[in-house]
């Protein structure tokens, strides 16, 4: 599964026909465990982003250009030596998985590829123009779709081409990472893939019960997984990573427990485990998926509460909404110094802040500016024929909206927010500022997910399912949004 920079599925609660923010009112507090748990499902069951950014991709305008973008980019690629980080998007794919939400193409013609790269190349040289050649190149991520669509000679072909227009680093400490479906390569594909100067290995599970796979239409067996994860450690990849769904249709806790167990004796080093978003309205290989197989709220709660128990007991470190990791594995350390931030690659180390989004639909981040390419390929292809880099839409950020962004990234990363620090970096008074934002924090503390403690607003265990909820206290684009139909955050 991909994490890659499309727009972001969308948020509200169709039900009350509002932006649902949060609680409306405390829990009752006679009421017994088991019903007090389904009430809170109940009322934090509803839309909203996943916060992959902020401003979310809802925002984005076509009011943002090419010249808006390269304006930014004079100001923030150009200038100094700060670390740089770039995505690679390739939307191909051999076969239509029916969960994917991904901007992907499904296509059997092999020659796609070759004109693919050659129009990469086109936007390479453009945007390797507005970067400073010092910049070191500290995080580069290959996403998809399918990036091993590439066969060995293209994908040799497009790092040598990054090489020759990029800094690219040789440090140990960069995080060179790649998306692998595991049924498009060899033992001897990772062997390439570790000569070219990938260090990480992102591959996509899902599921391992034959009867989810056959629902998903994506059949690929525990050998084939366990094959790569021991050819990835003996190749000396850095770390290798399993991203898998909950929520799919006909999974179970049960089945999902058996699947966990097998994980956990894979033992990959990070785990991403992502709640399927239902939105056959928006993506229509998933309306070959039939609703009434996908798992109840209910059912979901259970097996987020399952993914946490087992992968905890396993010794994993839980660091966010969807991430577990080794104790010894830098994001856990980056947590636990306060450093760990989140892009739309997900959670990262910090060592670039600046995104370079390269490819069709693919999303650069700027200090104070997104920007995405053209979602369609032949519009992208038309842009780059003109000499034009292929910017289609973005947003640049108001000062409010940056304050916004680091409360959110607080709390995704860290689990908490210190109020302190935020006064301090952006010269406001917090409750002043926040006033009615704290009131909400104030019913979802009744509800025993957070506690304010002094300067520091905490999430519990309990409340991370919640996480999305809480840091909808915090935008001011929500009401805004009515119309929109985010995903469930349940």
């Amino acid at each position: 599964m991909s994490t890659t920079p499309v727009s972001e599925p969308m948020a509200i609660d169709s039900r009350s026909g509002s932006a649902a923010i949060i609680a409306t009112e405390p829990a009752a507090q006679n009421s017994n465990h088991s019903c007090r748990d389904a009430d809170l499902i109940s009322k934090y069951d509803v839309s909203g982003p996943r916060y992959t950014s902020y401003p979310t991709a809802l925002q984005f305008s076509e009011t943002y250009t090419e010249a808006t973008y390269r304006q930014q980019a004079q100001v923030n690629l150009k200038q100094g030596i700060a670390p740089v980080s770039l995505y690679v998007h390739v939307p191909f794919c051999q076969n239509i998985c029916y969960y994917c939400a991904c901007n992907k193409i499904v296509t059997a013609d092999r020659s796609v590829a070759r004109t693919y790269l050659d129009y990469l190349h086109k936007e390479i040289s453009l945007q390797s123009e507005l970067v400073g050649k010092y910049r070191p190149v500290t995080q580069l991520h290959l996403g998809g779709g399918t990036p091993t669509f590439f066969d060995g000679a293209e994908l040799t072909e497009l790092m040598h081409l990054l090489a020759s227009h990029y800094n690219l680093s040789d440090s140990e400490q960069r995080e060179y990472s790649i998306e692998i479906d595991p049924r498009t390569v060899t033992q001897d594909s990772l062997a390439l893939l570790k000569g070219l100067g990938f260090n990480r290995l992102s591959l996509g599970v899902q599921d391992f019960d034959e009867q989810v796979q056959r629902a998903i239409n994506r059949r690929q067996s525990v050998a084939m997984i366990k094959t790569l994860t021991e050819t990835a450690r003996l190749y000396q990849f850095k770390s290798v990573s399993y991203d898998l769904i909950y929520g799919l249709p006909l999974q179970t806790p049960a089945s999902l427990a058996e699947t966990l167990a097998t994980v956990i004796d894979l033992s990959p080093d990070r785990i991403a485990f992502y709640n399927y978003a239902h939105l056959p309205q928006r993506f229509s290989s998933q309306r070959a998926i039939d609703r009434l197989d996908l798992p109840s709220a209910q059912q979901k709660i259970a097996m987020l509460a399952l993914i946490a128990e087992q992968l905890t007991a396993a010794g994993y470190r839980h660091i966010g909404m969807d991430h577990f990791v080794k104790p010894q594995d830098e994001l856990a350390r980056a947590q636990q110094a306060g450093k760990l931030q989140r892009n739309f690659q997900g959670y990262s180390t910090s060592l670039a802040q600046d995104l370079v989004g390269l490819g069709v639909s693919s999303i650069s981040s700027l200090h104070a500016s997104y920007a995405q390419n053209e979602r369609d390929l032949d519009a992208y292809y038309q842009r780059l024929d003109r000499g034009e880099l292929p910017i289609s839409k973005g947003v640049e950020l108001t000062v409010d909206d940056q304050i916004r962004r680091q409360i959110i990234v607080q709390l995704i990363c860290n689990l908490q927010l210190s109020i302190a620090s935020i006064e301090k970096q952006f010269a406001i008074h917090f409750s002043e500022y926040f006033s009615q934002e704290l009131l909400a924090l104030q019913l979802i503390e009744n509800d025993g997910l957070l506690s304010c403690e002094g300067d520091k607003v905490i999430i519990h265990e309990r409340g991370r399912p919640m996480l999305r909820n809480i840091c909808m206290c915090f935008d001011r684009y929500l009401p805004q949004g009515a119309t929109a139909s985010f995903s469930q955050t349940l």
